[in-house]
């Protein structure tokens, strides 16, 4: 067998649990790593836990390694290999300290369920991170628009343009809504 490290998936588990909120995973004591040359027929990944009585003996706190098999793993599409890494993360327990949850909890049923709450964050917060683009770039047009008219006005004259700002705001606005519905 041979391994190697997996920064990359690394970087997904950690996505993962920020997105699902699974607050009871220490990512600083989770690694992932891609075996090559396994003979076991089924097995796609594994978790490996650091028991407890190894803790005590080695005088360490509780670690998890996330073992890919790379010949299966890596055949897989995204959607799949991220459910292979749902399940896994499903082992550790809330406790975090070492054990690991059996497949009565880590099961089809929950990595699905979990999965597709997954995507819908991930579209929350893709819709959300649009909005700020958006916003950005109509609030950088709208200083643009003050400072080129404000000048030494009165400020009834600097009330009237803010009114027309956001009037136009609004039209722009209720224009690119348009546009998105008939895409």
């Amino acid at each position: 067998m041979k391994y190697e490290s997996a920064p990359d998936l690394k970087e997904k588990i950690k996505d993962l649990v920020e997105v699902l909120e699974m607050k009871h995973i220490e990512l600083d004591k989770v690694e992932c790593f891609r075996s090559y040359g396994t003979n076991s027929r089924r097995v796609i990944a594994r978790c490996h836990g650091l028991p407890k009585v190894m803790q005590l003996g080695m005088k360490t706190s509780p670690f998890y390694v996330i073992e890919v098999i790379n010949e299966r793993f890596g055949k897989m599409n995204e959607e799949e290999q991220t459910k292979v890494l749902l399940h896994e993360l499903l082992h550790i327990p809330k406790t975090f300290g070492g054990g690991f949850r059996q497949h009565d909890f880590v099961n089809r049923q929950t990595v699905e369920r979990l999965y597709r709450e997954y995507k819908r964050r991930k579209e929350i917060k893709s819709k959300k991170a649009q909005e700020v683009v958006n916003f950005s770039n109509v609030d950088s047009r709208f200083n643009s628009e003050l400072n080129n008219h404000m000048g030494n006005e009165s400020q009834e004259k600097r009330i009237g343009l803010v009114e027309k700002i956001i009037q136009n705001f609004n039209a722009n606005k209720k224009e690119d809504e348009n546009k998105e519905k008939s895409d």
